[in-house]
């Protein structure tokens, strides 16, 4: 099951001509697909377009009506790949990921296809996954797109030009016989709005015509000779034509005023961002009205000379706004207008941050620095209230109140006990070195497990470990999650190590979906898929690799997790030793469960459901629990007893009665204050006769043991 499901919205894609859908972007760029007469779309799941592989999942009925083909592709190459029934067909197909970690596992199929060209329309949507809200390396799509020639749309963020980027995509794809790019960030993606709508369109020629009528044509395929026509192909032929479509078709945008001494050359996906900025400097109003000359790039790469030209002819500045680094963008302009000899200085980089999200704070600061010095007559505007710019003393201040807020496990999360045992077997067989893969489990590395070293890609972390398979006194110990095994890690992790004779350890979590990129089913999932296969073991897939060393484990029993794990570092079997540490993700597990236990308690059936907590006369208040835990459930509270100081464990509503509080003091050997509790709702006649019998036999033996404290308290009379 996904984070979301969309299963009502994908009825408004059944919407057509004279229509006006509302929603959400990824939304629109679906049905914007299915305008576009799509035979095929595949794509891997990854924030910021989890969603659109969510979307689609949900909408397979609508795209079976339409002879859609959809994938969850087993990886981003897998997607890329997909594009080859473009190549020789008049296909339409669009195939999807995350940013540059996507464009990374895609590459060799996307140079591939890049270099032999398509007939039908090759449509790859990245999830620019870029700035503060991203959890990756920072880095941009905009080099991939150079490197191969393909070309990259970046369109002003709202639904209507998101969905004309969709469809002139094609359109530009086609005519330049080119892969096209189109990037969308977080924000575009869950923007919401509103378009009007055209009709859904089957593609004229089919999947089943192409299977029933097979071409070949060696001309296409990268290999000598026909490699080396293709990049002059691409020079003589794709440019010029992708050019004249970007033209023809005045893809990118002319804003603001036409007259002045200064301009704004932006990126489309910061266009929302720029205006903002403008309106809170009061040159501006929220419906982008400015006297500001603006030229709007939905078209970031292929850039045209004449437009560019044209904008800057008559200014002496232009301010470049470009995120990210390097600034390809501001050198490329800079390049066309020095070649013109056309002296408009290109403002860029200088005054505006070499690296970092370009948030509306810090493109007002860098616009106010820019009319400034070139244009001040502008500033005469009224600037909104808000307009102030934080000072570093006021930020300093706020960064001293509010405390940092890492990301982490969620409460119940049966990763957890997983690291909670590893610290423990630290304690007992030494400190190891922990390579770390990308996932749910990746939290490990912060408070308070401070648990990896590196981590190297998705599926990689037993890889990132394979220069240490030499001889010494201490194994390393890979995770790997079950998303990644099936992704990557089969092969460059799990096959790497068995041919190469790995002796350390390798711990995949199973928690039975893609949870990381919002639950997602896999290969391995238990549930039942209708279109999916599923239920298939990730241990049988181990052992078919050659691994004999394998443990299956609960993760929640972290005593049976220590003894495996202490077992795997510490046994004279020479080999690759995998443990596959079992539990469902509790997130998913409590979208499963809370709606049925939620509609059974209002039915009035007796439900059952364990709580957890923590005894205050019992707790020591050392907090050896938390620190070995992390749980968000579990904290703290003042220590109820007069006489001491320290504040005692407390285990908050949040919990979900995982157990593994307890399950950790035990293996630990740490106190005894953790209870188990069952509330029960909707209590039948014999559960309330038993909790007033056991509330009596309480209140007798509490009174005797109030009757003893005064009798032995201070000042008692004897």
């Amino acid at each position: 099951m996904a984070e979301r499901s969309f299963a009502k919205e994908v009825q408004h894609l059944r919407m057509g001509e004279g229509d006006v859908f509302h929603g959400e972007g990824i939304l629109a760029v679906t049905k914007a697909l299915l305008q576009s007469g799509v035979s095929y779309v595949g794509g891997y799941q990854g924030a910021p377009i989890s969603h659109l592989m969510d979307v689609l999942a949900d909408a397979q009925e609508i795209l079976g009506e339409l002879n859609v083909h959809f994938e969850a592709s087993a990886s981003e190459a897998s997607a890329a790949a997909m594009l080859a029934a473009s190549v020789n067909y008049p296909l339409r197909g669009a195939v999807t990921w995350k940013s540059t970690v996507g464009t990374n596992v895609a590459s060799d199929a996307l140079a591939n296809v890049a270099s032999s060209g398509v007939k039908g329309g090759a449509l790859v949507i990245v999830g620019e996954d870029y700035g503060e809200g991203s959890s990756i390396m920072q880095e941009r799509t905009h080099a991939f797109a150079m490197k191969s020639q393909m070309w990259l749309l970046d369109p002003r963020p709202n639904l209507t030009s998101i969905v004309d980027a969709v469809e002139t995509g094609f359109q530009l794809s086609e005519a330049s016989n080119t892969p096209v790019m189109l990037e969308l960030r977080i924000r575009a993606c869950h923007v919401y709005g509103s378009f009007e709508v055209k009709d859904n369109k089957a593609a004229e020629f089919t999947l089943s015509d192409a299977m029933e009528n097979p071409k070949r044509d060696y001309s296409r395929v990268v290999l000598p000779p026909s490699n080396f026509a293709h990049e002059v192909e691409k020079i003589e032929k794709r440019w010029p034509a992708a050019i004249e479509f970007i033209k023809n078709n005045k893809l990118n945008e002319f804003l603001g005023g036409h007259k002045g001494k200064a301009g704004i050359i932006v990126q489309g996906g910061h266009y929302n961002t720029l205006i903002r900025a403008l309106e809170l400097l009061g040159l501006a109003d929220a419906f982008g009205e400015t006297e500001i000359p603006i030229y709007c790039l939905n078209v970031t790469y292929p850039l045209i000379d004449d437009e560019v030209k044209g904008f800057c002819l008559d200014k002496e500045a232009v301010l470049m706004i470009e995120e990210g680094q390097p600034e390809y963008i501001e050198q490329a302009v800079n390049t066309i207008l020095r070649n013109a000899d056309i002296q408009a200085r290109i403002i860029g980089k200088s005054i505006l941050p070499r690296a970092g999200e370009y948030t509306g704070q810090v493109l007002q600061a860098g616009i106010r620095q820019f009319l400034e010095a070139y244009a001040p007559k502008p500033l005469h505007g009224t600037p909104q209230a808000s307009a102030m710019v934080l000072s570093d003393a006021d930020q300093k201040l706020i960064a001293e109140i509010v405390p940092p807020r890492p990301a982490g496990f969620c409460t119940g999360c049966p990763e957890r006990p997983v690291f909670s045992a590893m610290k423990l077997v630290q304690k007992d067989v030494g400190k190891f070195h922990v390579s770390c893969d990308i996932g749910c489990h990746l939290f490990s590395i912060l408070p308070p497990f401070d648990i990896g070293n590196t981590t190297m890609g998705y599926g990689l972390g037993w890889s990132g470990a394979s220069a240490f398979n030499a001889p010494s006194k201490q194994r390393t110990v890979s995770i790997m999650g079950d998303g990644g095994f099936w992704h990557n890690g089969l092969t460059s992790g799990v096959g790497n190590a068995v041919f190469n004779k790995n002796d350390n350890v390798l711990v995949i979590v199973d928690n039975g979906y893609a949870a990381a990129t919002g639950g997602q089913d896999i290969l391995s999932s238990r549930a039942d898929n209708k279109t999916k296969s599923t239920n298939n073991p990730i241990a049988k897939a181990v052992r078919g690799m050659g691994v004999d060393w394998v443990r299956e484990v609960n993760t929640y029993n972290v005593g049976e997790m220590k003894k495996v794990m202490t077992d795997a570092m510490t046994t004279a079997i020479t080999g690759p030793k995998v443990i596959i540490a079992q539990s469902e993700c509790m997130l998913n597990r409590q979208r499963r469960e809370k709606p049925i236990r939620t509609k059974a308690i209002k039915d009035g059936k007796r439900v059952v459901r364990a709580r957890y907590g923590v005894d205050p006369d019992t707790c020591t208040g050392d907090h050896s629990c938390i620190r070995i835990s992390g749980c968000p459930s579990l904290t703290i509270k003042d220590n109820p007893d007069p006489l001491r100081d320290h504040p005692v464990a407390w285990v908050n509503n949040d919990c979900v009665g995982c157990g593994v509080c307890g399950e950790n003091a035990h293996a630990a050997i740490l106190c005894p204050s953790f209870f188990r509790a069952e509330l029960v709702y909707n209590p039948s006649a014999w559960d309330r006769f038993k909790a007033g019998l056991r509330g009596a036999i309480i209140g007798v033996m509490q009174a005797r043991i109030d009757k003893r404290r005064q009798k032995y308290s201070f000042g008692a009379t004897p």
